[in-house]
């Protein structure tokens, strides 16, 4: 399939989006939700949910402002590579040769490369580091410089692994030895104003005050209540975790990272970007991938790079599919927020939908995918007349049409796509289930039961009934308490 046909799916698929998007953060108590979509050149979601502050009460907006925290990485990442393609700084570089305080200090030995990888050894955030809490400020160049020295080095170069902010806070000073110019003015002119991003910047902007969401505490019980946290400027620390954007900014941004586009760097660079640079495996610890700048994750048949982002009351996280061309953005302001899950559920539906539009890939696919012998009405079927959500006392389901296929999703669960049943309509008022195997009532009929306008009152699935949520809600109480009727 073309991009613009995947676009096309995708975009028919965005409303449906929106609907899980909005389940699943009122289920999570998410004060905001910011998510975006991107396929190829094409922004097909754009959306806000709920509020920017809980409590005003304002409404988030798709151009509420949202710190990214560690997606900054891959910003600093970009430069880097901007200036080893302009031969202005190599990767293998000591930091000591571009920061001249540490040239004597054990970590001046670390090379760039290691630090993008993190694969010096360097100490995380440092070992006070109350600015996470707003207990402190974030340290400036000095504090930085004195940490780096004193207390940096937790293992040998090329070791393990280790996560440090405290490198790319380094880094961003090697940015300004190799371009002569502030970290800030190198991101703003040769990334973020060449990509156009109006809503995009290194660091927090006092002036746009209004235009930032405020961050939420997490919840500690199920009772809990949250509370805003106000912004902190994170000075040195910047190259590590100070930019902020919108959901939409970062697709475009993540769009420059597709292979065959050269706004920013050469397809040379992306890809030594998104190769694997760490495989991390450790007791305790899901597997995980890290590139040059940018993290690795696979989900289903794809490998998606990107970042994720945590900061005082915000989660974020981006994934681009470099190959097929798709960006998916998902911001939150709560400090437990669910980005990370959501990204995953849009990619997981997306998928759904586009292999119904692909083809089945294997047999067993093709089995539950190909019409029943008995399905009058399905060719050419108003799969719109079967779609809807409906409850009942076993909770939520969601028929859904993803790209032609009708579904059968529970939005509750994190991953929509656990446990999909696949529906075949059976006429105007009737679809099946799937004839696979399973242990719920694969292989049977649903039959709806509609008013006089054709509107759905209720389904008949598997000796059950279930109703559209009002309506449910209304009959909850006598199912739950009432006397059972006369058999």
């Amino acid at each position: 399939m073309t991009h613009a046909q995947d676009a096309r799916t995708i975009r028919q698929l965005s409303e449906y989006l929106e609907q899980w998007l909005s389940y699943r953060a009122s289920y999570l108590r998410v004060p905001g939700v910011q998510a975006a979509v991107r396929v190829g050149s094409e922004l097909v979601l754009d959306v806000a949910l709920g509020v920017a502050n809980s409590a005003t009460g304002e409404p988030l907006r798709s151009d509420h402002l949202f710190r990214i925290a560690s997606h900054s990485k891959t910003f600093t990442g970009t430069a880097i590579m901007q200036l080893a393609e302009r031969g202005l700084l190599r990767l293998d570089d000591r930091l000591g040769e571009h920061i001249d305080e540490l040239d004597d200090a054990p970590i001046g030995a670390v090379t760039v490369r290691e630090a993008l990888g993190h694969q010096g050894g360097v100490i995380r955030d440092g070992k006070m580091k109350g600015f996470w809490q707003r207990m402190a400020p974030f340290p400036d160049r000095e504090g930085l410089i004195a940490m780096a020295r004193d207390e940096a080095l937790v293992y040998d170069r090329n070791e393990h692994f280790k996560y440090s902010n405290v490198a790319y806070a380094l880094l961003g000073l090697v940015v300004e030895s190799a371009s002569g110019s502030s970290y800030h003015r190198y991101l703003q002119e040769h990334v973020v104003n060449r990509l156009g991003l109006t809503n995009t910047g290194p660091e927090y902007d006092p002036a746009r005050a209004a235009d930032f969401v405020h961050g939420h505490t997490g919840l500690l019980h199920g009772t809990d209540e949250r509370e805003p946290i106000e912004h902190v400027d994170s000075r040195a620390f910047v190259a590590a975790t100070g930019f902020y954007s919108t959901a939409a900014d970062m697709t475009r941004y993540g769009a420059a990272h597709f292979l065959g586009d050269d706004t920013l760097l050469t397809d040379d660079s992306k890809r030594l970007m998104q190769r694997v640079e760490s495989a991390i495996q450790a007791p305790g610890v899901p597997a995980a991938k890290y590139g040059v700048g940018m993290s690795l994750q696979e989900l289903g048949e794809r490998t998606l790079v990107g970042h994720s982002g945590g900061y005082p009351g915000h989660i974020t996280r981006t994934f681009i599919d470099p190959v097929d061309q798709i960006v998916v953005s998902v911001l939150t302001n709560a400090i437990d927020g669910p980005a990370d899950a959501l990204a995953s559920g849009i990619f997981r539906l997306i998928d759904l939908a586009l292999s119904h539009r692909r083809g089945p890939s294997n047999a067993s696919a093709s089995a539950a995918t190909a019409p029943d012998s008995d399905s009058p009405g399905s060719a050419g079927a108003d799969l719109s007349r079967f779609t809807g959500r409906f409850a009942g006392l076993w909770g939520v389901s969601d028929v859904v049409d993803l790209g032609g296929q009708l579904y059968l999703l529970n939005p509750a669960l994190a991953d929509p796509s656990d446990g999909y049943l696949r529906l075949q309509p059976q006429g105007p008022d009737a679809v099946r289930i799937a004839r696979t195997p399973g242990f719920g009532a694969v292989g049977e009929q649903i039959t709806y039961e509609r008013d006089d306008d054709g509107s759905i009152l209720s389904l008949l699935v598997a000796g059950g009934r279930a109703w559209p949520v009002a309506e449910f809600l209304a009959r909850r109480s006598d199912l739950a308490r009432g006397p059972l009727p006369a058999p």
